[in-house]
């Protein structure tokens, strides 16, 4: 299933539910009913990334969320030990279902620097944009082809480099998202802000 069949359940603690209270918006039954289905799919308390892929398969049937769900998965995975833990589920889920805009491109940031430099390089946003066509099917994989699409891309890239240095740092990510909706919508994966 892709979480470890060992049975020794991780306990959900007071001091667990306080923090996550804090750090999100859900109530403590919301948080012990995230966490009751957590342990359901996951009862040794992680979440594989092969659990997640399948997961996300579940949702774009018509395409190949592989290479997207392994930026996702690293984004979510806060402490980098490999796996998914309930507090780094629920604080990604949090933010990702978030009604706070700028929550939710902090966190867009955070998969866009895929190597964790606190810049986002032209590289960077090809992957994960590509990476997310891949996700949704034939027609976008379609659509990210060729030399239109790359430069459709680069135009991003450039109106977001204020400084021209070649790199995106998190305040230019925001000032410019904070300007064009659109371009917030497309880069945070969002369809409504």
């Amino acid at each position: 299933m892709g979480c470890s069949n060992s049975r020794s359940a991780v306990k959900l603690t007071d001091e667990d539910v306080q923090f996550l209270m804090k750090n999100t918006s859900y109530t403590e039954k919301e948080i012990r009913d995230w966490y009751k289905g957590f342990q359901v799919d996951c009862p040794d308390g992680k979440l594989s990334r092969d659990k997640f892929i399948d997961i996300y398969k579940n949702f774009f049937k018509g395409g190949n969320p592989e290479k997207f769900c392994e930026h996702v998965y690293r984004t979510f995975d806060e402490d980098g030990n490999g796996s998914i833990d309930f507090k780094e589920f629920l604080l990604a889920i949090g933010i990702t279902t978030s009604t706070n805009a700028r929550e939710k491109l902090k966190w867009a940031f955070k998969m866009y620097d895929v190597d964790s430099n606190g810049v986002i390089e032209l590289d960077e946003m090809t992957r994960i944009i590509k990476a997310l066509h891949e996700m949704l099917g034939d027609e976008a994989v379609s659509a990210f082809e060729g030399e239109e699409a790359a430069e459709r891309i680069k135009d991003i890239f450039e109106k977001m480099d204020a400084n021209n240095d070649g790199k995106i740092s998190l305040e230019e990510f925001l000032e410019v998202c904070n300007i064009d909706d659109g371009l917030a919508k497309l880069l945070s994966l969002s369809g409504e802000m």
